[in-house]
């Protein structure tokens, strides 16, 4: 048995293989790079990289796709699919990170911390007059996405005192509702009345750049938005316009539609913005939990077994499975 992985999983994740497999770590992102070492790989396991249909296509061997995360855009889920070979993903493993890195982003904001910070370091004191900070107890915060980490997001901001509210196409009102949120059947209609936006959506082809300068005209001019989800959901040229015009008063953002963003992109130069490198699922806890579910999930379908954890169910519909 052979695992190739873009880059290694943690040392408790490595030793759930430890006498079980080859194992061949790439360092590289690009499995088309490492072909010769993909043609005999068993199990792919993808980090921060992509697996698209070449890779695939060139995997003769290749049982099972382990994705250390939620989040599955990067893999052609479609090809593997077709192929009968599951893509593993890591539900539930890096929640409470995610909600709260976007809970420490918000709070960050709502006291202009980042601002006060490097004012201060450059000898203003009088930064403390800015008259940006707020509180955030009764103010309204709507969730864009009530999935796993949404919901846990969602239950920390009821927890200090917030108004929540939610927009998922997948929930019922009802259900929104049992979570203690008022519930939006249109997400455009939520961004116009809270005072902070936190998104929790996947990246497809139906959310990609769902918020557009459109939506963020719609904003209150002292509202925050938050994304910890992925980028392309929010077009980034235009949510740097909306910042620095002062449209909306703040935004956090981990995720970008290129990363690495360039050093040049105009929303790393937008005012009153906290950024970070993608890194919200990166506690010590969440990288272990999603090191260990993915291997163990690779484990199982290597050994037969139908893994409920993966990117497409259907996948076990395919004839190597029946």
């Amino acid at each position: 048995m052979k695992f190739v992985m873009t880059q290694a999983v943690c040392p408790e994740g490595m030793e759930l293989l430890k006498g079980k497999s080859d194992i061949y770590v790439a360092d590289r992102p690009d499995p088309n790079d490492y072909l010769d070492e993909m043609a005999d790989a068993d199990a792919l396991i993808v980090r921060i990289a992509s697996c698209d249909g070449r890779v695939i296509e060139n995997s003769p061997s290749l049982k099972v796709i382990g994705r250390t995360g939620v989040g599955y855009d990067s893999v052609d889920v479609k090809k593997a699919t077709e192929k009968g070979i599951p893509v593993v993903i890591t539900p539930g493993a890096n929640n409470r990170s995610v909600a709260e890195h976007a809970i420490a982003m918000m709070f960050a904001l709502s006291k202009n911390l980042y601002e006060a910070q490097q004012e201060m370091l450059a000898g203003n004191w009088e930064i403390r007059g800015a008259k940006k900070a707020f509180e955030l107890e009764g103010k309204k915060i709507g969730f864009i996405g009530l999935g796993a980490i949404g919901r846990e997001t969602q239950k920390i901001c009821a927890a200090i005192g917030m108004r929540t509210a939610g927009y998922d196409p997948f929930l019922t009102s009802v259900q929104v509702e049992g979570m203690g949120a008022e519930y939006y059947s249109d997400y455009r209609e939520l961004m116009r009345d809270c005072d902070v936006v936190s998104i929790h959506v996947p990246l497809t082809e139906q959310t990609r750049n769902m918020i557009t300068g459109r939506e963020l005209g719609l904003m209150k001019s002292t509202a925050l938005l938050i994304n910890c989800s992925r980028g392309g959901i929010i077009d980034e040229a235009d949510l740097a316009e909306a910042l620095n015009a002062g449209v909306i008063a703040g935004a956090g953002l981990d995720v970008f539609g290129e990363e690495p963003p360039k050093a040049d992109s105009s929303i790393l130069r937008a005012k009153n913005i906290i950024v970070s490198p993608h890194s919200a699922a990166q506690t010590r806890e969440a990288v272990i939990h999603m090191a260990q579910m993915c291997v163990k999930g690779c484990l199982a379908v290597l050994n037969g077994e139908k893994w409920p954890y993966v990117a497409d169910s259907k996948v076990y519909e395919h004839e190597k499975w029946r």
